[in-house]
């Protein structure tokens, strides 16, 4: 169940104030929601709150003061410094570098990508029937985005950026074909950016095993234990899996993952420890 007063404790902090006496500071980065202050409890942070929660130990939430890149995050969070915790794509190198607890916040569907274009080719995606169609077009993505390594190593060609804005002005602008997004995040991009002439492609999607993981400093094995028990709780409770729907299940519903063709792609940077095997943990369209 919620805990109320973790909640209100967690709130306080982001106010500046200080925790309640034996909780125990974790620093996170600033989420959007948390941002743009507009109440809104970013799934992250609620998911992380709850597990800790449940943990059996006494922990208090605390956002960095301003949002940070992602690799300013993960470079402050190997230091020690500002971040205690973060969530982010899987990598055999980020579990190298840092502790995972290898339980997918977002149930793998980060690996579920639907492809967001512009209007005007909507014909030419919906005619595509072969991966080898999509693979001759180019694709954009971040430059220190793990997916990029993903999509060249199955031979799709990839252009890349850092400003996260100017990425949907290059497809507007036709520098690039096709914009790969996960199912949480396209339907909000399409809708933003709707009157530039961007669009969701119909009929496909592009599928590799991945995962959004929650790690910390890698002697911090106090609090990945911590989040692992709470995360385990919420799994035996059925609780994980009700939040993953509150936040994804009308998106996931609304992307017909079952009814496109999927490009399934091989996942070169995913750790031989990801447990593929615990079905309970990965999302499967048309499963409820």
């Amino acid at each position: 169940m919620f805990d109320r007063r973790r909640f209100i404790l967690g709130s306080a902090l982001a106010l500046g104030i200080t925790p309640a006496r034996g909780a125990t500071l974790v620093r996170h980065p600033q989420s959007e929601a948390e941002g743009h202050g507009d109440g809104a409890e970013h799934y992250p942070v609620r998911l992380l709150r709850m597990a800790l929660a449940r943990s059996g130990q006494d922990y208090a939430l605390q956002p960095t003061a301003v949002m940070m890149r992602q690799n300013r995050a993960l470079a402050e969070l190997q230091a020690g410094r500002v971040v205690d915790v973060l969530w982010t794509m899987t990598s055999q190198t980020r579990e190298r570098d840092l502790l995972p607890v290898r339980i997918p916040l977002d149930m793998g569907l980060i690996g579920w990508r639907l492809l967001l274009i512009r209007r005007s080719d909507a014909e030419r995606f919906g005619a595509i029937r072969q991966a080898a169609e999509l693979q001759a077009l180019d694709a954009l993505q971040g430059h220190d985005w793990p997916d990029t390594d993903i999509l060249r190593a199955n031979h799709y060609k990839v252009q890349t950026a850092s400003d996260y804005a100017g990425m949907f002005k290059m497809l507007e602008s036709g520098r690039v074909d096709y914009f790969p997004r996960a199912v949480f995040e396209v339907w909000h991009e399409a809708a933003a950016f709707a009157q530039q002439g961007l669009m969701v492609a119909p009929g496909l999607a592009l599928h590799y095993p991945s995962a959004f993981y929650f790690f910390v400093k890698k002697s911090n094995t106090a609090l990945a234990a911590a989040i692992q028990r709470g995360l385990e709780s919420m799994l035996a409770d059925g609780s994980y899996v009700r939040l993953f729907h509150e936040y994804f299940g009308e998106m996931a519903a609304r992307s017909t993952l079952g009814a496109r063709r999927v490009f399934e792609l091989r996942n070169p940077l995913l750790s031989a420890a990801t447990p593929l095997d615990r079905r309970t943990l990965w999302y499967h369209p048309g499963r409820p």
